[in-house]
């Protein structure tokens, strides 16, 4: 499982969003990622991939989390 980062820009505005991607590779998800991008670009919103990592847990705040923190 693999966890993307994208940011998308409204005019002068941007904001990012995460998606979990479902691959095999870091490259595949790459891809994927890519392309999800380039389909989303179809409205006035402009997404553009940040960044693609490997996650065990993405987006899960819990008490293991917390642990590695302090």
């Amino acid at each position: 499982m693999f966890l993307a980062e994208f940011k998308l820009r409204f005019g002068d505005r941007k904001w990012y969003v995460r998606r979990i991607v479902e691959a095999s590779s870091i490259e595949e998800a790459e891809e994927k990622a890519k392309r999800y991008a380039e389909l989303m670009n179809r409205g006035e919103v402009k997404w553009e991939l940040s960044y693609v990592m490997e996650a065990t847990r993405p987006l899960l705040i819990g008490d293991e989390e917390l642990k590695k923190l302090s």
